[in-house]
């Protein structure tokens, strides 16, 4: 189960009241800001965006590559650990607007992360260290630490044992030998 706080509305759907729920000028800074970062090929200068205008917690040497979509409203709830890879055109939502209520949650991406191309993270989800999001993923719920999960609906592909199985021979990932350089 997703960690969001629902909020009820009357009168029409939730997204018509959406300048009740948050400011418009807010709105509109966040939006110029997002769609700035998502044409920007220069990484360090997203995380400063990211950092100083929309005040989310990024960690350091985590990449956000071309064309990921944050959430305009909310983006303060969004928090990536260090190390992680967000793929391209990735979208990644702390609300929903539904008929009669909407709900916000906050998004915690931990280290060492690997989220594929044209994902979908939900709010109110945490995914743990070291975790791989094959592209396409719609995420919708916890994914924890080590595990490799993909599709619609998101389901474990391979657990953190099952992972580290496959993976021991790797010249790259192996946990078996030392790591030696490629040819």
């Amino acid at each position: 189960m997703r960690k969001t706080e629902r909020y009820p509305v009357e009168g029409g759907n939730s997204l018509w009241h959406v300048y009740k729920t948050v400011p418009f000028w807010k709105v509109v800074k966040n939006f110029v800001v997002i769609q700035l970062a998502r044409y920007t090929p220069f990484l360090g200068m997203k995380n400063w965006l990211y950092r100083t205008f929309l005040r989310m917690k990024v960690g350091d040497q985590t990449s956000f590559a071309l064309m990921v979509m944050l959430d305009v409203m909310f983006p303060e709830k969004i928090s990536v650990g260090r190390n992680t890879v967000i793929g391209y055109n990735t979208t990644i939502l702390a609300h929903e607007y539904l008929i009669k209520e909407y709900r916000l949650g906050r998004i915690e991406i931990g280290s060492e992360v690997m989220i594929g191309a044209n994902s979908t993270i939900l709010p109110g989800v945490t995914i743990g260290d070291g975790a791989i999001v094959s592209a396409g993923t719609l995420v919708h719920k916890d994914v924890p630490a080590g595990v490799f999960v993909g599709g619609n609906p998101m389901r474990i592909i391979y657990t953190k044992e099952e992972l580290a199985a496959r993976w021991a021979d790797d010249p790259i990932y192996g946990v078996n030998e030392e790591k030696a350089p490629l040819a």
